[in-house]
C-alpha cells in the first residue's frame, strides 16, 4: 500500500505549533499554580470492562460467518507474440519479438470476493459474479483456514450463487426479514474489500425497492451508503442486531474503482428463495404471468383515469399465458398481486419470478377506470436453452462451452435493443472455449452462423449440425452494432 509522504508535512507542521502552544500554556500554569492548586487526574482502570455503545457485539457474531472467496478462471489467448515489448529493443527490432517466445495459450485470472455461511456444515451465499467461469474456488474463513469451494447451483438472473465446503460445525449467519427493512435503518457490511480480509463498515439503508439498474434481469436492491468496495460482492449485509439482510452485490462507482456512498444488495428474501430452489431442485424455476409491462408515469396515470402515478401498465399479454387465460389486457394497469401493491413494472416482474409454478394469484387490474380483480393460476417460465458440451462436429466443436437463449422482447429491451431483433442471447460461455478466445461474449446476439439466418435456438442447432469446416462464422449483435466473429 502506497502511503504519500507529503500528506505528512501538514500533520507535523500542526504538532510543532501544537508543542509551541503548549510549552506557553505550561509556563502561565506554573504562574498560576501559585494561586490555583494544582489539577485532580482520573486514570481509566485497565481492569475495568469497556462499556460498548457500538456495534462491536454484533460483529463479533457476525463476522466469523463471512468468508473471503478467491477464484482462479483460465482465459483463452490467441497466442500471438509477447505484447509490450521494453522500448529500448524495440528500436533494433520493431514489433518482432527478439526471444521467439509466444503468449501462452491459455492465461490465469484471479479474482476476489466475500461470502456468507447460511448453515453449519458448509453452505456459503455470495454472487454469481464472484465465482462464474471459475476453475477452482476456494473459501477463507476468519479463523485463517481455507477450504476447496464447489459451486453447488448459480443464478445469473439475480447475481445468486451457492458454494459448499467439506467442514462441520461452522459458524452461521442469522437469517432476518428484508421486508421488514426501513429507510433510516441501521446496517453493517462485512467482507473483504481489496483483498483486506474481514471489514466491517456501518451505514443505513438508503432506500429500498432499486430497480431498472441495469446490472441484473431481476432487480429488488437495498441501497445503502454503507461503504461497499470492489472484493465486498458476496458478503453480508446485516442490521443492527446481527441478523443477515442481504448479499451486497453492486456499487455506483461512477468511475471510481472505490465506495460513492452508493451501495446495492440483494435481499435475503430473494437469495434464500433462490438457495432452497437450487439445493432442492438444482435449478431455479420462476412462475410466468405472460405480460410485458412499463412504467406508469404521470401522463399515463391521467390518461388512464388514476389517482396515484404506481401499478405497471400492460403493453402486451402472450397468447395462451396465464394472464391472457385470466383476461388481462394490454392497456390494463396491475395494481397489485395478492393484495401487494404494485409500484412499477420492475415490482412486477420480480414479485411473479419469486412465485412458484402453478401459484393461484389475485390480480387487480384498473381497466378504463374501474378497478377488477381477475384470479390467475401462474405457468412456468418457457425458456428454452442450449448448450454445446459433447459435439460430434467440427462446427458443433467450436461452440463448445456456449449457452445460448431465444431472444424475447424483454430480452432485447435488457439488452438495449430494438423489439423486433431476432436470433439467440449468449446466456453463458466457458472463459476457456474457443468461442471465448475469438471474441464472443456472454449478452451478445447471434443472428447468423455461417452466412445462415438464425431465430431461435432450433436455427441454431440446425447451423451447426449442418456446417463443416475448420471454422464458424458468426453475426453477432453486440449493444446495437454488428461484427462477425470467425470461431
Amino acid at each position: 500500500m502506497k502511503i504519500d509522504t507529503f500528506a505528512r508535512r501538514p500533520m507535523a507542521w500542526a504538532l510543532a505549533g501544537a508543542l509551541g502552544l503548549g510549552g506557553l500554556a505550561l509556563a502561565a500554569a506554573d504562574h498560576m499554580g501559585e494561586l490555583n492548586p494544582p489539577a485532580t487526574f482520573k486514570y481509566a482502570n485497565a481492569d475495568e470492562p469497556a462499556t460498548h455503545a457500538g456495534f462491536a457485539p454484533v460483529v463479533k457474531r457476525v463476522a466469523p460467518a463471512v468468508v473471503s472467496i478467491s477464484s482462479t478462471k483460465v482465459i483463452k489467448t490467441s497466442g500471438q507474440a509477447m505484447p509490450q515489448m521494453d522500448p529500448f529493443f524495440r528500436q533494433f527490432f520493431g514489433n518482432a519479438n527478439p526471444f521467439g517466445q509466444q503468449m501462452p495459450r491459455s492465461q490465469r485470472e484471479e479474482g476476489a470476493g466475500s461470502g456468507v455461511i447460511v448453515s453449519s456444515n458448509g453452505y456459503i451465499l455470495t454472487n454469481n459474479h464472484v465465482v462464474d467461469g471459475a476453475n477452482d474456488v476456494r473459501a477463507t474463513l476468519a479463523d485463517n483456514r481455507e477450504f476447496k469451494a464447489r459451486v453447488v447451483g448459480t443464478d445469473p438472473k439475480t447475481d445468486v450463487a451457492v458454494l459448499k465446503i467439506d467442514a462441520g460445525d461452522l459458524p452461521t449467519a442469522v437469517i432476518g426479514d428484508s421486508n421488514k427493512l426501513e429507510v433510516g435503518d441501521y446496517v453493517l457490511a462485512i467482507g473483504n474489500p481489496f483483498r483486506l480480509g474481514g471489514t466491517v463498515t456501518m451505514g443505513i439503508v438508503s432506500a429500498k425497492g432499486r430497480s431498472g439498474l441495469g446490472i441484473e434481469r431481476y432487480e429488488d436492491f437495498i441501497q445503502t451508503d454503507a461503504p461497499i468496495n470492489p472484493g465486498n460482492s458476496g458478503g453480508a449485509l446485516v442490521n443492527d442486531r446481527g441478523e443477515l439482510v442481504g448479499i451486497n452485490t453492486a456499487i455506483l462507482a461512477n468511475g471510481s474503482e472505490g465506495n460513492q456512498g452508493i451501495g446495492f444488495a440483494i435481499p435475503v428474501s430473494v437469495a434464500q428463495n433462490v438457495m432452497d430452489q437450487i439445493l432442492h431442485n438444482g435449478k431455479v424455476v420462476r412462475a410466468y404471468l405472460g405480460v410485458m409491462s412499463q412504467q406508469v408515469t404521470p401522463g399515463i396515470a391521467k390518461a388512464f383515469h388514476e389517482n396515484g402515478v404506481a401499478g405497471a401498465l400492460v403493453t402486451s399479454v402472450s397468447p395462451d399465458s396465464p394472464a391472457a387465460r385470466a383476461g388481462i389486457q394490454k392497456g390494463d394497469i396491475i395494481l397489485d398481486v395478492n393484495g401487494r401493491p404494485v409500484a412499477d413494472s420492475n415490482q412486477l416482474a420480480m414479485t411473479i419470478s419469486l412465485m412458484r409454478p402453478g401459484s393461484e394469484v389475485t390480480v387487480k387490474v384498473l381497466r378504463d377506470g374501474t378497478e377488477r380483480t381477475v384470479n390467475a393460476k401462474l405457468a412456468e417460465l418457457p425458456t428454452e436453452t442450449a448448450t454445446v458440451e459433447r459435439p460430434d462436429h467440427s462446427a458443433d466443436h467450436a461452440m463448445e462451452g456456449v449457452s445460448v437463449e431465444n431472444i424475447t422482447p424483454d430480452t432485447a429491451s435488457q439488452l438495449g435493443l430494438p423489439q423486433a431483433t431476432t436470433g439467440v442471447v449468449v446466456t453463458q460461455i466457458d472463459p476457456s472455449s474457443e468461442a471465448a478466445g475469438s471474441g464472443l461474449q456472454r449478452g451478445d446476439v447471434i443472428q447468423e452462423v455461417n452466412r445462415k439466418p438464425v431465430h431461435n435456438v432450433q436455427d441454431f442447432r440446425n447451423a451447426l449440425h449442418g456446417s463443416s469446416g475448420d471454422q464458424t462464422l458468426l453475426l453477432v449483435n453486440r449493444q446495437g452494432n454488428s461484427l462477425y466473429l470467425a470461431v
